[in-house]
């Protein structure tokens, strides 16, 4: 399978937004669901947010009302929007597709908020 492809991180200051994008529409599948998870160093990594083909959403909670994801047209994109960035929300930021047991991710982006 097509492993996802992320973009968009980098370096912003704090109160910043960044956008990342994921795209893996080249799969033979087609994703029930995609996520980003982050993780930052020495620390598990964890959910951001997640979309179903639906579109449901599920959110962590240190991300509601700042962070939005949302499905691009072309099968198996993903982006988030990360508003009123803080310096805790620096780590590595993974996409993740899900169909039925299986799972793909990218290799990740750095988000690094700092001033």
């Amino acid at each position: 399978q097509v492993q996802p492809v992320e973009s968009g991180g980098g370096l912003v200051q704090p109160g910043g937004s960044l956008r990342l994008s994921c795209a893996a529409s080249t799969a033979n599948l087609n994703y029930n669901r995609m996520g980003w998870y982050r993780q930052a160093p020495g620390k598990q990594r964890e959910l951001v947010a997640s979309i179903s083909r639906g579109g449901s959403t599920n959110y962590a909670d240190f991300v509601k009302g700042r962070f939005t994801i949302s499905r691009g047209n072309a099968k198996n994109t993903v982006y988030l929007q990360m508003n009123t960035l803080k310096p805790e929300d620096t780590a590595v930021y993974y996409c993740r597709g899900e169909y039925e047991t299986y799972i793909i991710w990218g290799q990740g982006t750095q988000v690094t908020v700092s001033s």
